[in-house]
């Protein structure tokens, strides 16, 4: 069986792989397994070397790889390509860091270890179809273990490009793709592998939970989020609002750590509403090789609909369209801003995970406190404000705050949820050791 691919802006076909059946997953993870005890033998320092190589070839084939992820996932091509780079110039850094990370350390008289655990199945989303992948895939690499990567059904052609480049150089059977849905996903993790990482969906992560414990597989999981963003009454609201519609709108608004939901103090909303407006309005909608487009189009039909009907929702309940509303072309959400959004609407409630700015007002600090943390997320949150925004940020709920700023410092930061957003962790030293078999020798 086949599994076809579209471009989302038109449904045009674009191409498509053979479906990985499910009988064959438990023979794939006995190889991984055998070629595993071959590369964790082999010297930290060639591994590497093999990584770096392989992503000197990804650099190599950089517009290639970068017009087939805007045509499968939707993005414009400057991102693309600034996704596939920072791919290809980023791993060997990356695994340097591994490196860095895993070697013996001496404490109070004792050797700590970091041993390959075994075989590690990384499966990755289709919002970053490379950027997800290669951040799960290089320090699960490095660290000795083989992988067995199962990417998003949505963006299976330029997942299966890029491991195809990869293997080129790498050992047989060190990486291999697995392609499919649901089926081959839960394949992957009932198979007698070692650990799971996965990005994806809180749902998608309880399940992988329940399949894993079953013999206690390791787990390293980013679970989405539903970030609040809290502005102060001493913010400054230009940069609030252009931040607050950049975040809302990044990627078509598909990604995890999107501004979701926005508090802003009732003596300066009306300037903020008025300026976040006013900003939204200049982006527009359109493919991705059209000029200027800087929205891209909703990866399918039923993302589409959910986010339609959380707007319709809002409205419904009371909220004000201070831009777009309910009229959207196929395939596409035209940036909206909705205000005066209050907590029984879908949107507060749920990931909305398209192109909307969703503002509410608030008289107290506490108060909109208390609502950025009525959330099962945790991932992210920012302040924007003066001098009492950190004290602000660190009453917050999350596992990466950002001071009038973004989150996520990058570098050697972790990137980590809080609460049902995430259970365990990866980027940082102490990330890349969950990849690891901690051993002491005393």
């Amino acid at each position: 069986m086949m599994l076809k691919s579209f471009d989302p802006s038109n449904d045009e076909f674009i191409g498509e792989v053979v479906i990985t059946p499910v009988s064959l997953i438990p023979d794939m993870a006995i190889a991984a397994a055998v070629a595993q005890k071959r590369w964790r033998e082999t010297v930290i320092d060639d591994r590497i070397s093999y990584i770096t190589q392989a992503s000197k070839l990804v650099e190599d084939n950089a517009e290639e790889l970068a017009v087939l992820l805007s045509r499968e996932m939707g993005k414009d091509i400057r991102r693309s390509y600034s996704e596939v780079m920072g791919c290809a110039q980023g791993a060997p850094y990356f695994a340097d860091q591994v490196r860095e990370a895993i070697q013996p350390k001496q404490i109070s008289g004792a050797t700590l270890e970091y041993l390959p655990l075994g075989v590690a199945a990384v499966i990755s989303p289709w919002n970053y179809p490379l950027a997800m992948a290669n951040n799960l895939l290089i320090p699960a690499l490095i660290a000795g273990n083989t992988v067995l990567f199962k990417p998003s059904e949505q963006t299976p052609l330029i997942a299966d490009a890029y491991i195809a480049l990869l293997n080129q150089i790498l050992p047989d059977k060190v990486l291999q793709i697995i392609h499919g849905g649901k089926a081959q996903g839960q394949a992957v993790v009932e198979a007698d592998i070692n650990l799971v990482a996965f990005t994806g969906s809180m749902v998608t992560g309880k399940d992988i939970m329940r399949r894993a414990s079953g013999s206690l597989k390791r787990l390293i999981m980013e679970l989405g989020g539903n970030d609040p963003m809290i502005v102060l009454d001493d913010a400054d609201i230009g940069r609030a609002a252009q931040f607050a519609v950049a975040s809302s709108f990044e990627n078509a608004g598909q990604m995890c750590t999107s501004t979701e939901r926005i508090y802003v103090d009732e003596k300066i909303a009306d300037a903020f509403e008025q300026r976040t407006a006013a900003i939204a309005e200049q982006y527009q909608i359109g493919p991705w090789n059209q000029e200027g487009v800087n929205i891209g189009p909703i990866i399918n039909k039923h993302q589409r609909e959910k986010i339609i009907e959380h707007i319709d929702d809002a409205i419904k309940r009371g909220a004000r369209v201070l831009l777009g509303g309910s009229d959207h072309p196929d395939h596409f959400i035209r940036p909206t801003v909705l205000a005066d959004v209050t907590a029984e609407m879908r949107m507060e409630k749920e990931e909305t995970f398209g192109p909307v700015v969703s503002i509410s007002r608030y008289k107290n600090i506490d108060d909109a406190i208390e609502r950025a943390n009525n959330s099962d997320y945790g991932l992210g949150a920012v302040v924007f404000g003066g001098a009492s925004a950190t004290d602000v940020g660190r009453q917050i709920e999350a596992g990466m705050i950002g001071i009038n700023s973004g989150v996520g410092a990058g570098g050697d930061a972790p990137w980590v949820g809080a609460k049902q957003s995430g259970y365990g962790f990866h980027g940082s030293a102490d990330g890349h050791r969950q990849f690891t078999q901690v051993r002491v020798i005393s």
